[in-house]
């Protein structure tokens, strides 16, 4: 099954290579702020959806993954900085409280354009975070393309006390949410993925095969 990304994220095309995939990466070209929503979790799908439609015109065939991520604190969207001055004021903003990052997703079939969409939720509490922390994380280059302001897979994991959900979501791509979007268009992302996956589906379905592996 080919598998086209439509964005340019180097963090979602390390999380799909981790698990065996080598999608081909078009990055979408959209206008993010002039797209409409109710709700933080309604825009973030009808990004991810846009910018997946756009590839999929693109292409002949395959499923286009497309996906937008928010931090949202309280009802206020923060997207990336613009300067480290923002930078550093929504770190403090964020320090000692917890937020919300939400991932829309979409999964495209180029050929017949069906779409299948969905977001996930995670909520993320920062630890109380001194004016010389701040200033250091912000100096070290780190948020300043990130939603919220920092990454939470690289130095950004000393701000984070804890979080409730999927980790992955915070990285930008929840890949349980992607996966079972996957299964609608019949590609199981386990079984399609896993070494010698032909050989386990011949020999795995009477259950010796699972209690060897063990």
């Amino acid at each position: 099954m080919k598998i086209i990304l439509a964005s340019a994220s180097p963090r979602r095309l390390s999380l799909l290579r981790n698990i065996g995939l080598e999608p081909e990466v078009i990055a979408a070209q959209i206008d993010e702020d002039s797209i409409p929503g109710d709700s933080p979790a309604e825009k973030t799908r009808r990004c991810a959806l846009a910018k997946a439609s756009a590839v999929a015109e693109q292409v002949e065939e395959g499923l286009v993954i497309g996906a937008d991520t928010v931090v949202v604190l309280g009802d206020e969207i923060l997207g990336k900085p613009a300067s480290e001055d923002e930078a550093r004021d929504m770190l403090a903003r964020l320090s000692g409280r917890t937020h919300r990052v939400i991932t829309g997703l979409a999964v495209v079939d180029a050929r017949s354009k069906r779409s299948v969409l969905g977001h996930e939720t995670t909520a993320v509490t920062f630890r109380q975070l001194t004016r010389a922390e701040i200033a250091s994380y912000v100096a070290s280059g780190e948020p300043m393309d990130k939603a919220g302001a920092y990454g939470i897979q690289a130095l950004g994991s000393l701000l984070v006390e804890g979080i409730q959900g999927c980790y992955f979501n915070v990285v930008g791509l929840p890949l349980v949410r992607l996966a079972k979007m996957c299964k609608e268009f019949g590609f199981d992302l386990l079984i399609d993925l896993a070494p010698h996956a032909s050989h386990a589906q011949e020999v795995g379905g009477h259950g010796r095969a699972g209690k060897a592996g063990r």
